[in-house]
């Protein structure tokens, strides 16, 4: 069965009869390995073919939809055709000639690719892969187009009529019918690369950026990047196929929740009027808000999309709607406790508003107290009910006061039956995955839950390979810090930029004796200490705590203090959990220092890392 995206299910309110025929045809009569798009803007113009359909043998085809009666149509030239749909007259371009124009603007667009065009040859620079276009008339016979003479004004072999795609249609004709739509057959198959490459040019809004590289459409003399990172295909389904209402996606580190927030976010601004209230995109963490703001400034929303940590919302809040902030002179906590309290009693008074917002987006979820939650959705407006929360209990690091009974509906967030879970990690090399999970291991034991309540999960890795962590131990932390700065320099002389590196500790006494190493040594970096002073883009080391980085990620990761936990008195559950996110933050390279008596590097040292 092939892959329809969106899913069927989201696509249905905006089909006609005749599409949802053919979609439902398409999934049925093509193998697995066909994806199809329906109504998905294509290439660097963003037109909108009906289908699209990706082989790796067949190649691409872009086919246009009528559902036109044979009386509706009054004349047909191979330029026009003359329609009377709703009793006027109305002059439409050729509907093989529509295919043929997207088509040829897809092709141009990945033309521009060298690794997608044949390298020599009589062909040379062409398209290395067939291409074809078709149009499908729903409501129209073979023996109808042949007897009205449409044939004159387009080649026969170009159309499916209607009865070529019922339901009892053989699947070997009714493939044949589209493979008679290719003028040529030539190439070879397709790799996954270039795969991924041909979804990259065609769909932007899929592209998985590189240090938050944006990559102009617009500038035809711009150089095609040599690594085109994509949304797997499940992503991208759920991506596109997420609607309305309240949803919950479960996903374990590293399986592109946030990226899937980003996506979400860019198909709301798209939507967005001049009289659209706001979308909220919320996190707990301040580093993590910075860098979703800074990718929404890169993708041009950020006067739509405001992304912010949950307490600088809520003194926003309070500000805007003259309610009295908490004493200064409180200790953070207490503060931070009381500035929430008094959103929530300003909500319950109406003196603050609910509803304020046209979508409201949750990262990490997790972070969140129920309290919290029960807050936040409150201020999703009622007309669009519109709310995404995005979790992990693996990653749950903060003690709230979240009962074991807890569950979405409590906190009113109705997301029965529009529930997913993401168990692949793509973030994370295999050897990094199993440092983590090693000292996680009893944490990240699968659960099963129903669907409103909060599963354990364990990750499962995509299999992608790299070198494995590097595991130090030496007699101080000076020692260790002093050897981190070494290692990082040479990463650096291999070509990481100083920005693709982070050193995350467990304690802010690790932070500054890093840092104290880094200063020595001249090597550009900042120390992510309160609110403030984090800037995610700057080319620095980032020196932070395993808190903050959640959400956060690095080529290039160094755990400091891991040789320490769980210290005394600490629960040892809650301190693998934090070394599971430390260690996730790490995309191609972790090194763990384990200098001390904890379990954790015990562990480590006895399995031989």
């Amino acid at each position: 069965m092939a892959t329809l995206i969106p899913a069927l299910g989201a696509c249905l309110s905006r089909m006609t009869n005749g599409e949802k025929r053919l979609a439902e045809r398409l999934e049925q009569k093509l193998e697995d390995d066909y994806l199809l798009w329906y109504d998905v803007p294509v290439g660097p113009k963003q037109s909108h073919p009906d289908f699209v359909i990706l082989h790796p043998r067949r190649g691409l085809l872009i086919l246009e939809t009528k559902d036109w009666k044979l009386e509706t149509i009054k004349s047909a030239t191979r330029q026009a055709w003359e329609i009377i749909p709703d009793g006027h007259v109305k002059v439409v371009i050729n509907p093989l000639a529509q295919a043929r124009h997207c088509a040829i603007q897809v092709v141009n667009a990945l033309e521009r690719d060298e690794q997608l065009v044949q390298p020599s040859g009589a062909h040379q620079g062409k398209l290395a892969f067939p291409w074809g276009h078709g149009v499908v008339f729903t409501r129209i016979t073979r023996k109808q187009f042949e007897m009205a003479g449409l044939g004159e004004a387009i080649e026969p072999h170009y159309v499916i009529c209607s009865d070529e795609m019922t339901e009892s249609t053989d699947p070997e004709q009714f493939q044949q019918r589209l493979w008679n739509m290719f003028p040529h057959a030539f190439g070879s198959v397709m790799s996954l690369p270039q795969l991924d490459r041909v979804r990259w040019i065609m769909f932007p809004e899929v592209r998985v950026q590189v240090q938050g590289a944006l990559f102009d459409d617009s500038d035809e003399a711009a150089e095609m990047p040599s690594v085109m990172r994509v949304m797997d295909i499940q992503q991208e389904q759920l991506a596109r196929s997420l609607g309305d209402g309240h949803r919950v996606i479960h996903g374990v580190a590293g399986s592109g929740k946030t990226m899937l927030l980003g996506y979400r976010a860019e198909h709301l601004a798209k939507a967005h009027t001049s009289t659209s209230k706001p979308i909220l995109m919320l996190c707990y963490n301040e580093p993590l808000a910075k860098q979703l703001a800074r990718v929404m400034a890169a993708k041009g929303i950020a006067d739509r999309v405001h992304a912010v940590h949950f307490h600088k919302w809520c003194r926003d809040q309070l500000v805007a709607f003259g309610q009295t902030l908490p004493d200064p002179r409180l200790p953070v906590g207490a503060k931070m406790a009381d500035m929430v309290q008094r959103v929530i009693h300003g909500v319950d008074r109406q003196q603050i508003p609910s509803g304020q917002y046209q979508a409201v987006l949750i990262d990490e979820g997790h972070d969140f107290a129920p309290e919290w939650l029960r807050l936040i959705t409150q201020m999703v407006d009622p007309a669009t009910n519109s709310l995404l929360v995005l979790y992990d209990d693996a990653q749950s690091i903060y003690e709230r006061s979240r009962s074991k009974q807890f569950s979405f509906k409590s906190v009113g967030i109705q997301a029965q039956g529009r529930t997913t879970i993401l168990k692949i990690n793509y973030r994370n090399t295999r050897q990094i995955l199993q440092t983590a999970s090693l000292v996680a291991a009893d944490l990240l034991t699968a659960e099963d839950k129903d669907e409103d309540g909060i599963p354990m999960l364990k990750p499962v890795s995509c299999g992608r390979d790299g070198e494995a962590p590097l595991i130090i131990r030496l007699p101080s932390l000076r020692a260790e810090a002093t050897r981190l700065a070494e290692l990082l320099g040479a990463a650096h002389q291999e070509g990481h930029a100083w920005g693709d590196m982070a050193i995350i500790c467990r304690h802010y006494s690790e932070m500054d004796e890093c840092a104290s190493v880094l200063r020595q040594r001249g090597l550009p970096h900042q120390v992510r200490k309160g609110a403030g002073s984090f800037d995610p883009a700057a080319d620095t080391i980032k020196v932070l705590t395993m808190h903050a980085s959640k959400g956060l990620e690095f080529p290039v990761v160094a755990l400091v203090g891991a040789g320490n936990m769980p210290a005394k008195g600490e629960d040892e559950r809650e301190e693998a959990k934090l070394f599971y996110v430390g260690a996730t933050r790490a995309t191609h390279r972790l090194i763990v220092g384990v200098g001390g008596s904890g379990k954790f590097g015990v562990k480590l040292h006895e399995k031989g890392l």
